[in-house]
């Protein structure tokens, strides 16, 4: 098993082919999106690849260390997640083909009008630790 992380952009990605943004959906195709990727989720939960998943807010703040005591904040100039990343869903599948198939499938979650929105997902594999060799 192999986990990926399944990112949904805010911008930044290519654009969608059902390209309005979710502001402008109405109440029933907000529900509508949202009812599929639980269903989404929840199939995936069944045949234990799912892994987690959250939409993130907008809202966010770049914190570092910098002395005891003095956490710098900044809200720029940064290219900043709360800017780019919408939400995330884990999986841990099989296979990277399986892991296509998956983000395949999400990307048709409806959007304005019902119809699929045909989105741009980014996949990304967790990191491991590389193979050791044993003599």
């Amino acid at each position: 098993m192999a986990k990926y992380l399944l990112l949904k952009h805010y911008r930044g990605n290519p654009a969608a082919v059902n390209d309005v943004p979710m502001d402008q959906w109405t109440p029933e195709e907000v529900s509508a999106h949202l009812k599929y990727m639980a269903d989404f989720a929840a199939r995936l939960e069944a045949s234990g690849e799912y892994v987690g998943g959250q939409a993130l807010s907008p809202e966010g703040t770049f914190v570092r260390y910098d002395g005891e005591g003095r956490p710098p904040i900044t809200d720029g100039p940064f290219a900043e997640t709360k800017d780019l990343i919408a939400g995330w869903m884990a999986i841990d599948v099989d296979s990277y083909e399986r892991a296509l198939e998956c983000a395949g499938e999400l990307s048709a979650a409806p959007g304005a009008g019902g119809r699929p929105i045909h989105e741009w997902l980014e996949l990304r594999p967790f990191l491991t630790e590389p193979a050791t060799i044993e003599d």
